[in-house]
């Protein structure tokens, strides 16, 4: 995966510099620069971004950093699809243009049109918005391609029988090394891949879907109402790092929203309160495309007016990095004393590798989500009405969110049940 990020370069120059960035890939690394320069007095060196706060004509070069960011990937996640790499002349071309233009063709691999329509389906979903799930599904291709090397397979859509996807899950299990679970999403990808391309008439073969893996969920980590409170009360100086991670969370933890959908959250998703409904967020989900309306606690309420001020922000109008987020979360958990040992349980092969750990360095923003469903079930409501809220659109998937740990057993059991003093 090609690693962006923008630099400076003369960062202690007292004029405007070039920016620039080292894309690196495959090995090797190449200087592309922006087409841009910026007094470093405007720059913000930890979010890479020029500040925009005192400079509001500082916004188009952050639009213009995130165009060519945007693009660079494009055209990395396409090659590496492809089995490729692109010239420097090909990645310095792209940072040339302001207006969108075509990709460029990606040379076919040998092994016939396979590669190409695989690159060609990573672009689409990065197209599409699903930046992650493209990123993921170039990590698929990958892996399938260093398979193919290392066995001398001529990966095409007519040679990929249920024996080479049994051949490929087990490179993946024993030379990759991978879990379970990231096996089978692996495979899922590759079976989604030919459906896409079985869609457009590119492939007629359905052999891959006899091919299976077993999906061995982690166990799921939710927090207590005692542990939401320990970081709900701790003392942290309001605008601090911190605090702002803090409300991002616990914005999670009241609505259930994913992280993908806090960010996305702007002055049109806040429906104000009416005779009939309280004050509420009604947007569309990313991931699932599905509507969800979610009513705001008081506290949740007064989180989404900071946020829509502005005042959650690393830097103004750029909120927290999900990476930065869930280091910080970690900081929070620490100081809040939610360090009670837990298992982490990772299967390959259907072997069960355990270690231990304090609970607060698995803390991450999806923890909030999975203790919005589990903390609300616990207090009475009905799992359609759970679902409902946090845009859940299969039982299934809403199951995977429900930690139903031995104490809320015995809580749960003890309401229907006389329990001997």
């Amino acid at each position: 995966m090609a690693k962006i990020s923008f630099l400076l370069n003369a960062p202690g120059a007292d004029k405007p510099t070039p920016i620039f960035t080292f894309l690196s890939f495959a090995g090797k690394r190449v200087k592309v620069y922006a087409g841009r320069s910026i007094h470093p007095r405007q720059w913000d060196e930890t979010e890479r971004r020029a500040l925009t706060r005192g400079y509001p004509r500082n916004g188009a070069i952050n639009d213009w950093l995130e165009l060519l960011a945007e693009r660079l990937s494009t055209c990395a996640d396409a090659h590496l699809a492809a089995g490729t790499v692109p010239t420097a002349e090909e990645l310095r071309a792209l940072a040339e243009f302001e207006t969108p233009a075509e990709p460029a063709p990606v040379a076919v691999a040998p092994g016939g049109l396979f590669w190409q329509r695989f690159a060609e389906w990573v672009v689409y979903t990065r197209t599409a918005g699903n930046v992650a799930t493209a990123q993921a599904h170039a990590t698929a291709g990958r892996h399938l391609r260093e398979f193919a090397e290392l066995n001398k397979y001529a990966i095409d859509f007519d040679t990929l029988t249920p024996t080479v996807g049994d051949r490929w899950t087990a490179y993946l299990l024993e030379v990759a090394g991978l879990t379970d679970n990231t096996i089978s999403k692996n495979l899922a990808r590759l079976k989604t891949f030919m459906k896409w391309a079985a869609k457009r008439g590119y492939t007629t073969n359905t052999a891959l879907d006899r091919v299976t893996w077993a999906q061995r969920e982690p166990d799921v980590l939710t927090l207590t109402i005692a542990e939401m409170a320990a970081i709900e009360s701790l003392p942290l100086a309001v605008g601090s790092r911190l605090e702002k991670a803090r409300a991002w969370f616990l914005l999670a933890c009241y609505t259930g929203l994913r992280y993908s959908d806090l960010v996305s959250i702007k002055p049109q998703h806040l429906r104000p309160a009416t005779a009939t409904l309280p004050a509420h967020l009604r947007l569309t989900a990313k991931k699932t495309r599905a509507v969800v309306t979610v009513p705001l606690s008081a506290r949740a309420l007064d989180i989404v007016n900071r946020l829509l001020a502005g005042e959650l922000a690393s830097v103004k109008n750029q909120p927290i990095t999900n990476p930065v987020l869930n280091r910080f979360l970690k900081e929070l958990g620490q100081l809040a004393g939610i360090d009670t040992p837990v298992e982490v349980i990772r299967y390959r092969g259907g072997i069960a590798d355990v270690t231990t750990c304090p609970k607060y360095e698995r803390l991450t923003v999806h923890t909030a989500r999975r203790t919005f469903v589990t903390l609300n079930l616990g207090k009475g409501m009905s799992a359609e009405f759970v679902m409902k809220l946090s845009g859940h659109t299969s039982y299934k998937a809403f199951q995977r969110y429900v930690n139903l740990t031995p104490q809320r057993v015995a809580e749960e059991f003890a309401r229907f049940h006389e329990m001997p003093e």
